[in-house]
């Protein structure tokens, strides 16, 4: 039975592309098996409001009623495997496994949820860019290197700023010596412990 969680169908989908539509009919759950996945809310005014960014291994799409209230979408070319709701609690009741590895998942897009909430309400843009980074670094591969997958008007959408003060900001802390820009998408951390107390 586990490993009926564990395959799911895989799609793969290009930057930019949609997986599932704000309104659509909510009949299924998805795991990122490659690349990254934002989930947003486009408003009556035409603005973008990103969710949350999804890595490799994490798990999407669990929304309450039964349609999605966010869209979803490929920021980088990815690979999703996609699990259907139908049938999840009898695979769930009979395998001790699957109930604990989804419980696992929910509480992990809980907390994830509640960290960017905590983000949106720092005071500064610096504080928002410092914690963005370090979540980054912290859920990327060891080090302290971050290669972004996503643009920098993502991570606008994402902290609830403009472009030009992501921007602005980030040229800012590596002013600071805090950060290295080598190039758009890759951000060197070279004080970490100054980074991490800004973010608090």
């Amino acid at each position: 039975m586990a490993a009926s969680l564990r395959r799911g169908n895989c799609c793969i989908f290009l930057p930019d592309a949609e997986i599932y539509a704000d309104g659509c009919d909510n009949v299924s759950f998805y795991k990122v098996v490659s690349g990254v996945v934002r989930t947003c809310k486009f408003r009556s005014d035409g603005r973008r409001q990103i969710d949350a960014f999804y890595l490799p291994g994490d798990m999407f799409g669990f929304e309450t009623g039964a349609e999605h209230r966010l869209s979803a979408e490929a920021v980088s070319e990815c690979a999703v495997a996609s699990y259907r709701w139908r049938g999840l609690d009898a695979i769930a009741s009979a395998d001790d496994w699957t109930a604990r590895q989804f419980l696992s998942y929910a509480l992990q897009n809980l907390r994830r949820a509640q960290e960017h909430s905590l983000v949106l309400g720092r005071r500064s843009a610096s504080q928002k860019v410092a914690a963005f980074l370090i979540d980054m670094a912290d859920r990327g591969p060891a080090g302290q290197t971050i290669d972004l997958a996503m643009a920098r008007q993502d991570m606008a959408d994402y902290l609830g700023l403009t472009i030009e003060t992501v921007s602005r900001t980030l040229s800012q802390l590596e002013r600071e010596g805090l950060i290295s820009l080598p190039s758009a998408r890759r951000i060197c951390i070279t004080n970490r412990i100054a980074l991490h107390r800004l973010s608090s």
